[in-house]
C-alpha cells in the first residue's frame, strides 16, 4: 500500500451498523473518493471506484449496501462485494476486488489512508 496520508473522513456516531458513508479526499479537478462501511463493529474502507469500468458504486449517494449490509452493490453492472474483504463475488468483474483502504477508529472518529487525488490512485486501481 502506498504511503498515503491519513484524513478524518467522518464521526463513527454517524455511521450506522451495517452501515456505510461516502468520502473525499483532496480537492482540485481530480479529488479522490472513497467509502467506509461499518459491520459488526468494525470499519472497513475501499475506493469508490468498481473494478469492472471505473463507476462510482453509489448510485444515489451513499448506497453502497445490499443482503443486510453484508454484501457492497454497484449500482452499474450489479456486481456484489464482500463488505468485509471487498472482493467481487457476482457479477462482470468476479475475481477483482474493491481497492481496500487503510482504516482505523481514533477517538470516535474514522480515519482512513487514502490518496490526495484520484490520479494519485490509478496505479493501483487496475480496471478490466
Amino acid at each position: 500500500m502506498p504511503d498515503w496520508p491519513e484524513w478524518e473522513v467522518c464521526r463513527v456516531a454517524d455511521l450506522a451498523d451495517p452501515g456505510a458513508r461516502s468520502f473525499e479526499t483532496g480537492d482540485g479537478d481530480w479529488p479522490f473518493r472513497g467509502f467506509v462501511v461499518r459491520l459488526n463493529g468494525a470499519l472497513y474502507a475501499y475506493a469508490n471506484v468498481c473494478p469492472h469500468r471505473g463507476h462510482p458504486l453509489d448510485v444515489p449517494m451513499d448506497h453502497f449496501l445490499a443482503d443486510e449490509g453484508r454484501l457492497v452493490r454497484c449500482a452499474s453492472h450489479g456486481a456484489l462485494f464482500v463488505a468485509e474483504t471487498g472482493v467481487c463475488v457476482a457479477g462482470p468483474c468476479v475475481g477483482r476486488d474493491l481497492l481496500v483502504l487503510d482504516c482505523r477508529e481514533h477517538r470516535g472518529r474514522v480515519m482512513v489512508r487514502a490518496p490526495t487525488t484520484l490520479q494519485d490512485a490509478l496505479d493501483t486501481i487496475q480496471m478490466q
